[in-house]
C-alpha cells in the first residue's frame, strides 16, 4: 500500500509577503519562492466550555503562483492550502534539528476583496429594491391564466 501525504489547511495570515527579505525571493534557478505563517483556529471543549486552539503552520509557495499571489497575501487575509508535508533536517555544532513545513500545491484567497473592510462598513452590496412601475409585487403582476387544464383530464385507466 502506498503512503499518503496530503495537507489541506484554512487559516489566516501571520504578517504581509514581503515584510522582510526571507519572506519572498528568487532561488539559483530564478523560480520564486514565497515563505508565510498561517495560523489555524480549532474550537475544542474543556470541560464546559469551549476554547480556542490556535496552531502555527509554515508554507511555502513555488513559481508563478507565489509571484501571482504576492500583492494579495497580507496579514490576517484568509486562505486555503493544499500541499503536502515536507521535513528538513540539517546539523549545527554537532546538534540535530528538524523542521517540517507545508509545500503548497495550490493556494486558494478566502473572503472578500479586503476581509479588514468588511467590519469597517465594506464587503457585498446590500440589496435595495426598485420603486418604479417595473418593480410589481409578483401577485400583482401573476395572472390566474389556466396552463394545461383542470388537472381532471386523466383517464381512469392508466395504462402502467
Amino acid at each position: 500500500m502506498a503512503d499518503v501525504n496530503h495537507v489541506i489547511l484554512i487559516g489566516r495570515l501571520t504578517k504581509d509577503l514581503g515584510s522582510d527579505e526571507r519572506s519572498f525571493g528568487y532561488v539559483n534557478n530564478g523560480q520564486a519562492r514565497a515563505n508565510v505563517s498561517i495560523a489555524v483556529n480549532r474550537n475544542k471543549k474543556s470541560g464546559d466550555q469551549w476554547i480556542d486552539e490556535t496552531s502555527y503552520f509554515d508554507v511555502t509557495i513555488w513559481g508563478k503562483t507565489a509571484e501571482n499571489l504576492k500583492p494579495y497575501l497580507t496579514k490576517g487575509k484568509q486562505i486555503a492550502v493544499e500541499g503536502y508535508l515536507k521535513q528538513d533536517r540539517w546539523e549545527k555544532d554537532g546538534q540535530k534539528f528538524s523542521k517540517v513545513t507545508v509545500v503548497a500545491n495550490t493556494v486558494q484567497l478566502l473572503g472578500g476583496r479586503s476581509d479588514s473592510n468588511q467590519s469597517a462598513g465594506g464587503g457585498a452590496p446590500k440589496f435595495q429594491p426598485r420603486n418604479d412601475s417595473m418593480s410589481q409585487s409578483f401577485g400583482e403582476s401573476y395572472s390566474n391564466d389556466s396552463y394545461g387544464g383542470t388537472g381532471n383530464d386523466f383517464p381512469e385507466d392508466i395504462p402502467f
